[in-house]
């Protein structure tokens, strides 16, 4: 903390990027927002509702540009795509699912051990409780789920923003469903290997879908077969589906539609190569500090915590065993053990998030 304050001093230091382990963005984030800079914060936002929420205020009352890391909204073909998606292309939305086919390995046990030099593990660990160095905890934290939302948020935020985005859905939704577990490996994983979600946000809204595969399966949609992501042969993307057809994004930078019984071919929008590697997501945010306006953000920190909301759901969800309803007005979950992970975190001084930014 120490050193993120000495930055945050700085005077010559107007905006900064983070990204750094999801457990500390938001205490970070809150305390570059009240130094004055603007802010980019990488995916996944943040480790719960409370954290998100935290972060909206501080942006709006500090009047900073804050920026999520979810690049798909700056790709010129994926808003073409949802564009067309809002003018009724392919009928009344009644459904959406991604998934994420993505192959993983076993991640192995490690037992505890002395942390290496240089290292600040009481820094490194910050608002979480203290243990023992491990290098399963330091080196693949990714997949533990007291350190990160794991499957829920690590390709999945993707998915589900540009979901939300498509459906149009501004409100949070009022029951979550997650199920799986750890199916192939015997490793000290706690973020589940195979995992399907579902998001219902009350008649008459579209239902939301989401399925988490880390081993070998089948393609899908053509994803990972005649549409590659940036790792070949991983099925990856998202489907709408709609009165008069449907609408796949394989990736952040392409669309492809087809209609009636017979899937007939309707427009479309690709480029060759690996466009997606190169979207303009930082030279929006770079554009909308230089206007001062955060409306002109393509993923504006509000929109970044409706979308990980639906992750931690989720995340919730599975960890606590059972389906969640929650009150998208208050932010509340109705179930008191999954409410109080999400909405009162329990700190380690001093990496405490304020109640009052």
């Amino acid at each position: 903390d120490e050193w993120v304050g000495k930055l945050l001093d700085r005077q010559d230091i107007d905006a900064v990027i983070i990204g750094t382990f999801d457990h500390v963005h938001s205490q970070i984030a809150v305390d570059a927002c009240r130094a004055g800079k603007d802010v980019y914060v990488e995916k996944p936002l943040c480790h719960n509702l409370f954290e998100g929420r935290q972060m909206v205020a501080a942006a709006r009352k500090y009047k900073r540009i804050v920026q999520h890391g979810t690049q798909n909204r700056s790709s010129p073909n994926i808003m073409e795509g949802i564009g067309k998606l809002k003018e009724g292309i392919i009928g009344d939305l009644y459904m959406a699912r991604g998934i994420d086919y993505k192959i993983r390995g076993n991640l192995g046990r490690v037992t505890p051990s002395a942390a290496p030099e240089g290292l600040d593990w009481d820094q490194w660990l910050g608002p979480k409780p203290m243990r023992p160095y491990s290098q399963f905890w330091h080196g693949r934290w990714y997949w533990n789920l007291e350190l990160s939302s794991g499957c829920f948020a690590n390709q999945a935020i993707h998915e589900l923003d540009i979901i939300r985005w498509g459906l149009g859905l501004d409100e949070h939704p009022t029951e979550v469903t997650a199920v799986g577990g750890n199916f192939v490996h015997e490793d000290q994983r706690t973020s589940p290997t195979h995992v399907a979600l579902t998001f219902r946000f009350g008649d008459p809204k579209p239902m939301l879908t989401y399925e988490h595969r880390s081993w070998y399966t089948n393609c899908e949609a053509g994803f990972g077969a005649e549409h590659q992501f940036v790792q070949p042969n991983f099925p990856v993307g998202t489907i709408f589906f709609g009165s008069k057809g449907y609408m796949i994004l394989p990736d952040y930078s392409s669309y492809y539609t087809y209609f009636g019984p017979n899937r007939e071919p309707g427009p479309s929008k690709s480029e060759e190569g690996h466009p997606m590697e190169d979207l303009p997501h930082f030279q929006n945010w770079v554009a909308a500090i230089r206007s001062r306006n955060h409306s002109d953000l393509h993923a504006d920190i509000e929109e970044g915590h409706k979308s990980m909301a639906l992750a931690l759901l989720a995340r919730t969800s599975y960890q606590v065993g059972r389906p969640l309803r929650f009150d998208p007005a208050t932010e509340t979950v109705l179930d008191d053990e999954a409410d109080a992970m999400l909405n009162r975190p329990d700190y380690r001084e001093p990496y405490v998030v304020p109640k009052e930014v």
